[in-house]
């Protein structure tokens, strides 16, 4: 089945999926260490967490001394990073939106977009409000690093179906491939019993020459390309796309 327009409000919930597994969690601060030894950024930086879920991110950078800003729609996910920074002991300023309609103007030294938290509405041009507000609230020069998943891989290695076992259940996956992107439908069965939970979502594939379409567009300069956070060289073989750009 295709994934209804606004099919997130429904998806990122907790009681669905959670971003922050602990295995997610295990290896942001080693993501995070990468992000930040491209950004160069100083202490006390302005950064923006653009979907930032449930702050594992967006808490390790504001433990190196950043003044960040997580913004997500999920707010179950802002609650969950809430209590995280207060963990950890750091503050992190959690605003609730929609990536599509930012509101901030020249505010940040950067902005991050990680663990896929793009290409999901089924219009480009969504995307690229998105692009452009990520754009509109970096300050002059300001750099941008997204972190998705690489289409050109998924296309290569496309496989109809799969399956996963998680802590508390099994998850069932079937993915139709489209010239856009990918429609998939997820199962989550439950270990200890109870109902399978069902949900549809869509992702727009990009790849390396579409990305940098995407950005130039919005007025962001590709600079590098990564096919991982070890660094190393983005091909067809790696699974993720790592970008980083400057506000033109």
């Amino acid at each position: 089945m295709k994934a209804r327009p606004e099919w997130h409000k429904d998806f990122f919930k907790n009681s669905f999926y959670n971003p922050a597994s602990p295995a997610a969690v295990a290896k942001a601060p080693a993501e995070a260490a990468f992000v930040l030894r491209q950004l160069k950024l100083k202490k006390g930086s302005a950064l923006l967490d653009l979907c930032c879920g449930p702050g594992r991110h967006a808490v390790e950078f504001a433990r190196r001394g950043l003044a960040v800003t997580g913004l997500d729609f999920s707010a179950e996910y802002l609650k969950e990073a809430a209590a995280r920074a207060r963990a950890k002991r750091v503050k992190v300023r959690l605003l609730r939106g929609d990536m599509r309609r930012l509101k901030f103007c020249g505010e940040f030294d950067a902005v991050v977009n990680l663990f896929t938290s793009f290409g999901y509405f089924q219009k480009f041009s969504d995307d690229l409000k998105t692009l452009k507000g990520a754009a509109r609230a970096l300050k002059p020069g300001g750099l941008f690093l997204i972190d998705i998943v690489n289409g050109a891989f998924v296309r290569r290695n496309f496989k109809p179906r799969g399956w996963g076992e998680m802590e508390d259940h099994f998850l069932l996956e079937s993915i139709a491939l489209t010239p856009d992107g990918a429609q998939n439908t997820w199962i989550r069965l439950p270990k200890k019993g109870g109902k399978p939970l069902v949900r549809f979502f869509f992702n727009r594939l990009y790849d390396r020459a579409r990305l940098a379409a995407a950005l130039r567009k919005a007025g962001l300069k590709p600079l590098k390309f990564w096919g991982n956070f070890r660094g190393d060289p983005l091909t067809v073989r790696r699974n993720r796309i790592l970008c980083l750009a400057r506000k033109a």
